[in-house]
């Protein structure tokens, strides 16, 4: 395969991870992974206590997860006690994995996933079967004046159809995913655009102003849109939406920096396999000591994935140390989180100027499923350092500063779901196999071209 206006050098620096620079392939990214002992029991013991989270901080009624909980688990007031969505989502994933791994027993995952599903189907407030961001963990009202939200309702949906294929032979689980699914009028949710999604919708204001028209957590979003039976959007949105080049260092790759962007769709998202078409256009974007030009190729996600990784751990090992003495080779990793001035949208850029020292763990936890290579070493090497200051009930706190001695007195749930999920896929591909073994997700990606 050509690459056009192109340098050789790029080429080289591109191939380990997008291109094909010559007509041989790459070497398979599903190759196995195995694990030593010593590493395995440490990634089960994370998701162990990641599942704890969910297992304690959902609603029995509702099946809503709580957006935050204190690591130690002691209830907040009842003001702050919020749920998300999203966490929900990863929460209904959650039971999956854990049933699977008899943590629990199949009847116990499946009476918290009809709770989940029964509320979303018959009592969750919704809007063209769009859901709102947070609400009440007790009653399902909205909470916090939040938005009927795309992404949040695609990643809620990633559980859902997770849950109704891990489930398949209950008919009542199956009959209200497909329900919760089939409700979603995913046009209405352009707001008039033959393109683009609406970030969301509130009464008060009609659609928000902002579009998922750059690369990002998006891809859930437009396979579940062009993937569904009764609400379908065109497949050609699929090529519409930009694709920014990012150079660091030697790494290019496709996307930003905040690490959740290529996390969070490819955990249940299967695309190891999976490759844009030839005539994909890539946009220049300046970043870092790089200036990429705009190039043509074929993007595999998932490769992209662990390039943006091994990038951020590059240049908070060989950069960012320099200023901040707690940084290392293996104490590495921003993405949005906690921080001692409260949330932070931190990571735009791996050179983002806000940086001042924070780890989040789930920033290499949430990576395990593209590169455990460095991120077990990163999660021993804060465990065994820090100790129990960072680790508990729930495994890593959501953030702490190794410079100041800060520590999140809170894990937040989304940040844990990946962090299960993503362990989860390194060690069986069991969300990977369960979400994709359903037809609508095949259906989009082979109707916009990304081929295997």
């Amino acid at each position: 395969m050509a690459l056009r206006t192109i340098s050789a050098g790029l080429v080289v620096c591109l191939a380990p991870f997008l291109l094909h620079a010559s007509d041989q392939e790459p070497s398979s990214p599903t190759a196995a992974k195995v694990l030593s002992k010593l590493d395995n029991d440490l990634v089960d013991d994370i998701s162990r206590r990641s599942f704890r989270y969910f297992w304690e901080q959902t609603n029995a009624r509702t099946g809503l997860v709580l957006d935050r909980a204190y690591t130690n688990g002691k209830a907040e007031e009842k003001t702050e006690r919020v749920a998300s969505i999203a966490a929900t989502g990863f929460g209904l994933t959650a039971f999956c994995i854990a049933a699977d791994h008899r943590l629990i027993s199949q009847e116990a995952a499946r009476e918290r996933v009809l709770a989940a599903l029964r509320f979303f189907a018959s009592a969750a407030p919704q809007e063209h079967g769009w859901f709102y961001h947070y609400m009440d963990p007790i009653t399902g009202e909205r909470a916090w004046h939040s938005e009927v939200s795309s992404i949040d309702t695609a990643l809620l949906l990633g559980g859902v159809l997770t849950a109704r294929q891990y489930f398949k032979d209950d008919s009542e689980i199956v009959d209200l995913a497909t329900s919760i699914y089939n409700r979603i009028d995913f046009p209405w949710m352009m707001d008039g655009s033959q393109r683009y999604f609406s970030h969301g919708w509130t009464p008060e204001r009609g659609f928000l102003p902002y579009r998922w028209n750059t690369y990002s957590e998006l891809l859930i979003l437009y396979v579940l849109g062009i993937g569904s039976p009764t609400h379908p959007i065109s497949g050609e949105t699929w090529d519409a939406w930009k694709l920014p080049l990012v150079g660091v260092g030697n790494y290019r790759f496709v996307g930003g920096g905040p690490l959740f962007i290529h996390q969070y769709s490819l955990a249940w998202l299967d695309l190891r396999d999976r490759f844009t078409a030839e005539s994909a256009p890539v946009d220049s974007i300046t970043l870092s000591d790089s200036i990429v030009p705009r190039v043509n190729y074929r993007v595999n996600y998932f490769l992209n994935a662990v390039t943006a990784t091994r990038a951020q751990q590059e240049i908070f090992s060989k950069k960012l140390s320099r200023e901040f003495p707690g940084y290392s080779a293996n104490i590495w990793g921003v993405t949005s989180s906690d921080s001692d001035k409260g949330y932070t949208d931190w990571g735009s850029s791996p050179t983002d100027p806000r940086i001042d020292g924070t780890v989040v763990p789930s920033a290499a936890a949430g990576s395990l499923m593209f590169t455990p290579d460095i991120c077990i070493p990163a999660l021993r090497t804060m465990l065994v350092k820090y100790g129990k200051k960072i680790y508990g009930r729930y495994g890593f706190a959501d953030a702490f500063n190794p410079t100041t001695g800060w520590v999140s007195q809170y894990v937040i749930g989304i940040d844990v779901g990946i962090t299960l999920l993503s362990a989860e896929n390194l060690r069986t591909g069991n969300v990977w196999q369960w979400f994709m073994s359903n037809a609508e997700p095949e259906r989009a990606l082979d109707l916009v071209g990304l081929l295997d």
